[in-house]
């Protein structure tokens, strides 16, 4: 017993040895990285993500959302400017961050497209059985097949065409005593698709024939062959299909936002990674009417002549449209530069040097597509650099530096004339707003019904706000709030999709928050409050009469989703 005790003394003491001589060579317990970081208050860096701030962890990794690596939260750094993000290289160059020049450029002219080659359905035709019979021999053995017009396929042997031969040679002896019966006898052929020389060659040759042959009536390629050799077929049978490739379809996809300059009759170029440098030419034929719901696409039909059959069926192609529209020049930023926040769009500008990175948020003010470009009206100069790559990154470190950011902007102003707002009119927008709320409510409950009949209680509620009462500017400032307001109402009352109505919602709560931003409210406080993951992660605000988070554009399945972004304080009348 006393052994066993003295073995297990012996073990103990080696172990505590050990780790006192490993605590020893590892210099006193400071341990050695290939990079010192700075240690946060606790002694731990902090790694953070750069896409998604909240994801933080005391060791480096990446992201389980997005994959991108994780940095050191004490790489990023801070001005006193609460636009402008400064940054040490590093973060950059973990961040991937990459600029660009803002120049001046042409929009609208040209439109990028991808696409891909498909068979003219108009070309496309059947051939089919004129009677029914057994394929005694088969002239088509493949698909893929080149025929041309008057080309034999196959040869049929009809027992219904027997009997008709013998039928018309009978007749045919009485035919001067019996003429109706004669031709009754031909009429039958001829309801065959046999044609008059090979009935008069019957009638002369006096011998029925076992055997008919059948011949294509048009060109093209065999795209199936529904037939085999020996086969029964009956009247009506389609025996091969032809398609004719001399002119082609070109089918694209354009977004909701390019549709504006794409008209029937635009010239198109498109090349075909088959042929390197070549170009193909054609022309908008047709516009789908209806949009694509999951790729939000609207598909763009041209037609091209196939000269040489080179283009084939489901080739991707790359093509350019010569829109209609008339060509503005104006500034042009990547479309990768620009972040979507709700209604409003932002980049960030370069305004440090490669030694002391830093960089401006700045709203701006968005034109039309050209390609991968946006043309911006307002808001940079000719000249400046945005971030194209890495912008999210940025937008993440400006988060987590307590800057103003893609998330968190400055809260919009009333304008201090809102004091000389007549109390007749404020107390008529408020009563407005509060039926405001119950399509919100609607919303939050997808309840597609209950958001039409609040609509209609809206309207009517709006009808009863006098513009009269106010002064030339208000009056403006509400003229051009009113028109959409109206049609967003018209729009959610108008559809049964929850989808849609939600989307024009948006709409009309962007133009309430400016009407109560403006004029005020009465009696109540007003919430204005943000879905950053609304609409595909762009983002939507909406007006609520409550602090509670109640989302209206996710209902149930995110119904808490959102924050509070600002708050409207009623107005003191007193």
């Amino acid at each position: 017993m006393n052994t066993r005790k003295n073995i297990v003394i012996i073990i103990l003491g080696c172990l505590l040895f050990g780790g006192v001589f490993g605590w020893i060579i590892r210099g006193g317990g400071e341990p050695e990285t290939e990079n010192q970081e700075e240690l946060a208050s606790d002694g731990e860096t902090i790694w953070v993500s750069p896409m998604h701030p909240h994801i933080r962890q005391n060791e480096p990794g990446k992201c389980p959302i997005c994959g991108m690596d994780l940095v050191p939260l004490s790489q990023f750094s801070g001005s006193t400017n609460e636009y402008q993000l400064e940054m040490t290289p590093e973060a950059m160059a973990l961040s991937n961050v990459m600029t660009t020049k803002v120049t001046s450029g042409a929009s609208a002219s040209r439109l990028q497209l991808s696409g891909k080659i498909q068979p003219d359905e108009q070309r496309i035709k059947s051939l089919t059985s004129n009677f029914a019979g057994r394929i005694d021999k088969l002239f088509v053995n493949f698909t893929g097949q080149e025929v041309t017009k008057g080309q034999k396929l196959a040869t049929i042997y009809s027992p219904d065409l027997v009997n008709a031969q013998k039928e018309l040679l009978e007749v045919a002896k009485i035919k001067d005593r019996q003429p109706a019966l004669y031709q009754a006898a031909k009429e039958k052929l001829r309801l065959w698709k046999i044609s008059e020389g090979q009935i008069a060659e019957i009638e002369k040759s006096g011998a029925v024939q076992t055997q008919f042959d059948v011949y294509t009536d048009a060109s093209g390629i065999v795209s199936a062959r529904n037939v085999s050799l020996g086969e029964f077929v009956s009247r009506g049978s389609v025996l091969f299909e032809l398609m004719d490739l001399s002119q082609v379809w070109v089918i694209m996809d354009a977004y909701e936002s390019d549709l504006a300059g794409i008209k029937k009759g635009d010239n198109i170029t498109f090349q075909a990674a088959a042929f390197p440098g070549k170009e193909f030419t054609g022309k908008v034929t047709f516009i789908d009417p209806t949009l694509n719901p999951e790729t939000r696409t609207v598909g763009i039909r041209a037609e091209a002549v196939n000269t040489g059959m080179q283009l084939k069926p489901e080739m991707f192609v790359s093509a350019t449209i010569k829109t209609s529209a008339t060509a503005k020049s104006g500034l042009m930023v990547p479309k990768s530069a620009i972040l979507w926040t709700g209604p409003r769009s932002v980049v960030y500008v370069q305004v440090g040097n490669s030694e002391s990175p830093a960089f401006e948020m700045r709203e701006v003010t968005l034109g039309a597509r050209s390609g991968d470009d946006y043309m911006v009206t307002s808001g940079i100069s000719d000249g400046d650099e945005v971030v194209s790559n890495g912008v999210f990154a940025i937008d993440a470190a400006a988060q987590l530096s307590g800057k103003y950011s893609m998330m968190l902007r400055p809260e919009a102003k009333a304008v201090s004339q809102n004091q000389d707002v007549p109390e007749q009119f404020r107390k008529q927008l408020t009563a407005f707003v509060k039926s405001y709320f119950t399509i919100k409510n609607a919303l939050t409950a997808s309840d597609v019904a209950s958001a039409q009949s609040a609509v209609s209680k809206s309207k009517a509620s709006l009808t009863k706000v006098e513009m009269g009462l106010l002064d030339e500017k208000s009056h403006d400032v509400w003229m051009g709030l009113l028109k959409p307001i109206q049609g967003s109402l018209d729009k959610i009352q108008s559809t049964k999709d929850v989808e849609v109505q939600r989307s024009h919602f948006e709409t009309l709560s962007d133009n309430l928050i400016s009407a109560v931003a403006y004029f005020g409210v009465e009696q109540n406080t007003v919430y204005k409050q943000y879905c950053p993951m609304a609409f595909k992660d762009k983002g939507a605000f909406w007006l609520s009469g409550e602090k509670e988070i109640k989302n209206p554009y996710f209902g149930e399945a995110m119904l808490s989703c959102g924050e509070v972004k600002e708050i409207f304080q009623p107005i003191d009348l007193n």
